[in-house]
């Protein structure tokens, strides 16, 4: 483990391996996606101990587009200092690709531990990627993705930081093949596996087998996605470590931005919608006007 920072709390990486050593006895971290700082402070305010940078919901948040590639790794970067700013929490960051050759991903991870990122998250896929529930995805040649993660293992800089490493080879070349790839990546020196998109509850317990005892394992319960949403006791019983719960809040707060204009295009003014609102002085008090309010007072 890390070494605590000069105020005495460990840094985010060496509290996330904690959480992860802590799955052993008591089940499956269990990781909101946050999309925009605000998300991310709320999924703390929450009680959460941990937040993921989804990339599904950065894409939508900075572009209004769909996950395909087409956010660079300046822009992923930017969003986790953001969002890693915003809350005191571990944050695992998706980092897609790593935005280029093994090189790239050097580059990639130095960035990401910068900006405060705990947990970083690559996949195997093709450039231009696409989010793991769309059709249509490929993959690089394995020999090319080990390179990858040797050379994310080699850029960290904090020892804790923890690389997680994805393959979407379940739709490309079928499970066996996903499993072969999760394993040689564990191999490679990823801290986390993480198999992408089974489409059956059979195939689910093919993986946790298979990977049982390599590396922790990561569940995607991707709201909406390919995958069965199965309950979260049965997730445990299968031995997935994180189960990550991606892009929950962007839907949530779609929803409501929805409902809201709705009312506002019916009747004219927002009053029909206010009463399921947070106030204005609660909504301020959530994003911390008070402690800006006490910092003002001791530096006056």
């Amino acid at each position: 483990m890390s070494a605590p920072d000069p105020a005495g709390s460990p840094r985010p990486a060496a509290r996330l391996r904690a959480l992860l050593a802590a799955t052993r006895t008591e089940g499956p971290l269990v990781v909101p996606g946050a999309y925009d700082a605000l998300s991310a402070r709320l999924v703390g305010q929450a009680g959460f101990d941990a937040v993921y940078m989804t990339g599904f919901g950065t894409s939508a948040a900075l572009l209004g587009g769909p996950d395909v590639g087409l956010l660079t790794g300046t822009e992923m970067v930017d969003n986790a200092r953001r969002i890693a700013a915003a809350v005191d929490l571990p944050v695992i960051a998706d980092a897609d690709t790593g935005y280029g050759n093994a090189l790239n991903v050097h580059r990639t991870v130095r960035l990401y531990e910068q900006a405060g990122v705990a947990g970083i998250q690559l996949e195997d896929q093709v450039t231009p990627k696409r989010c793991g529930h769309m059709s249509g995805k490929q993959v690089v040649a394995l020999p090319e993705m080990l390179g990858k993660l040797r050379a994310a293992v080699d850029a960290r800089q904090d020892p804790d930081t923890v690389i997680i490493a994805r393959t979407d080879a379940v739709a490309v070349d079928g499970v066996d093949a996903a499993i072969d790839r999760a394993r040689a990546f564990s191999d490679a020196g990823a801290d986390v596996l993480f198999v992408e998109a089974p489409t059956s509850e059979r195939d689910i317990e093919r993986i946790a087998s298979a990977l049982a005892g390599t590396a922790p394992l990561l569940f995607n319960w991707a709201e909406g996605g390919r995958t069965p949403p199965l309950p979260l006791d049965r997730i445990a019983e299968l031995g997935f470590a994180v189960v990550l719960c991606p892009i929950g809040t962007l839907l949530a707060a779609t929803a409501g931005i929805r409902a809201l204009l709705a009312t506002l295009r019916r009747d004219g003014t927002p009053v029909g919608a206010l009463a399921g609102l947070p106030t204005f002085d609660e909504f301020t008090d959530l994003v911390g006007l008070p402690e800006v309010r006490a910092a003002e007072q001791r530096y006056a």
